[in-house]
């Protein structure tokens, strides 16, 4: 599936990852994400014109990526869409947040990965095209241990009380000397039937991911 280029290393404040060149990046502010994408687009058609008859479902695709990553308080939201041959785009994100975790009474949560694995719910399918989640521990090159989940599950929509489905990889890794906070790093796509190569893809993306020293 993946066309595979060269990759760029993206810094943001406090941490850096590196994606493949051809992923797409671009300003997620509202007041100017649609302009962005919109120029993305037209540059991207110009450099490779068999992209042209794909380019209302580019368009939508990354304008819910940004606007899902703008609600999410992403600080880095990259986005995968290419054409191969002349079946479906494939399209997926990945963003990077820094989250804080506290209990409703304002006691900070731990976040260590084992006690953060201890936390999160395992989903098992009971029949077939069920969602599911398995949560495990990864190793990331010169961070350290994190917690993960991947798997097929339905996702709330930002404003919306619709659910989708969505192949879901999320990385929480703990940030040092910051009590309860984790960096989370969430790659997700709605081609199901891509879901091993995705989280082939989303492992190798996260794997990169450094804390600025």
């Amino acid at each position: 599936m993946a066309r595979y280029t060269a990759p760029q290393t993206i810094a943001r404040g406090g941490f850096s990852i590196k994606v493949p060149e051809t992923w797409w990046e671009f300003d997620v502010r509202p007041e100017s994400r649609d302009a962005a994408i919109r120029q993305m687009i037209n540059d991207r058609v110009r450099a490779r014109p068999e992209l042209a008859p794909h380019r209302e479902t580019f368009e939508a695709f990354l304008r819910k990526a940004s606007k899902d990553a703008w609600q999410s308080g992403a600080l880095y939201c990259g986005c995968m869409a290419e054409s191969f041959g002349g079946g479906t785009p494939v399209t997926g994100s990945v963003t990077v947040s820094l989250v804080g975790a506290r209990t409703p009474d304002g006691d900070v949560l731990p976040t260590a990965p084992d006690q953060i694995v201890a936390q999160l719910g395992v989903r098992e399918a009971k029949r077939e095209g069920d969602a599911w989640r398995k949560v495990t521990t990864v190793d990331i090159p010169g961070v350290g241990p994190a917690a993960r989940t991947h798997g097929i599950e339905d996702i709330s929509v930002p404003g919306d009380e619709r659910t989708i489905r969505v192949v879901l990889m999320q990385t929480f890794i703990p940030v040092p000397g910051e009590e309860g906070k984790v960096a989370l790093v969430s790659g997700s796509s709605q081609l199901l039937e891509l879901a091993d190569s995705f989280f082939d893809i989303f492992d190798a993306v996260t794997s990169t991911f450094r804390f600025a020293e």
